[in-house]
């Protein structure tokens, strides 16, 4: 796959994403093993196309006063120390392979399961759960190459912890942080970027910016969840297959 397909390509699922308030890495990652870019490349490369569509989106909702900075913070923390952590870890060749390809079919299900809706959250945030969802997906983020939005949305939700449409407004800061302190340390871990990183990044950021200007006036959130989850599923597969 050449490389002016694969930067449309990455256009394309960042614009989708940034219609339904993520930022696209699990996405990036089933370009990527389309194109089947080396699993040392595929990494730092997705974490770095994070930083540039999650900074654009979280840089729009600051703006906008919509980020709820007190709800964040107690799962931001632990996220950020894990994900520095896990981009310190390197997973190689097959084991990276099929850890990545589980991702993408669980993150399927995971955006296929999201609901729709504004409804007031039942319950307070808790500090323990709060700690173990935020480490979590943090891990995930610095040892995969993924920011941790697409499950820390419909954690936050099943928990009870603000309605889906606040907890949208969450995810860009989440995976904007993860994304950096896993890029340090992958890069720390000797990864670097896939040649041609630029144009991806420059596709990256007009897809975010397309996507959200475009969230209420194109196709709607479901049937954009669906064309998603069949994309992740289908890498999924493939990656299995290698």
């Amino acid at each position: 796959m050449n490389q002016a397909v694969v930067a449309g390509l990455i256009g394309c699922v960042s614009f989708l994403y940034a219609m339904v308030g993520q930022a696209g890495g699990t996405a990036f990652l089933a370009v990527m093993a389309l194109a089947e870019f080396s699993p040392t490349e595929m990494r730092p490369t997705a974490l770095l196309l994070n930083i540039v569509a999650a900074g654009y989106a979280t840089w729009q909702l600051q703006r906008h006063h919509v980020i709820e900075w007190m709800l964040l913070r107690p799962i931001i923390a632990p996220s950020i120390a894990t994900a520095f952590l896990g981009g310190l870890l390197v997973l190689r060749g097959s084991v990276y392979f099929v850890t990545t390809a589980l991702l993408l079919i669980a993150a399927a299900g995971f955006i296929l399961l999201r609901q729709s809706g504004d409804v007031a959250p039942a319950r307070p945030i808790r500090p323990l759960p709060a700690a173990l969802a935020g480490g979590a997906a943090g891990m995930l983020s610095g040892l995969i190459g993924i920011g941790g939005g697409v499950f820390l949305t419909p954690l936050v939700v099943a928990f009870g912890w603000a309605s889906p449409r606040r907890a949208a407004g969450l995810s860009p800061p989440f995976i904007l942080s993860n994304s950096i302190v896993g890029f340090i340390g992958a890069l720390v871990a000797g990864q670097r970027v896939a040649s041609g990183t630029a144009v991806y990044a420059v596709t990256a950021i007009a897809g975010a910016m397309l996507g959200t200007t475009a969230s209420l006036h194109w196709m709607s959130e479901k049937a954009t969840r669906y064309v998603l989850a069949a994309i992740l599923l289908f890498a999924g597969i493939r990656l299995l297959s290698r």
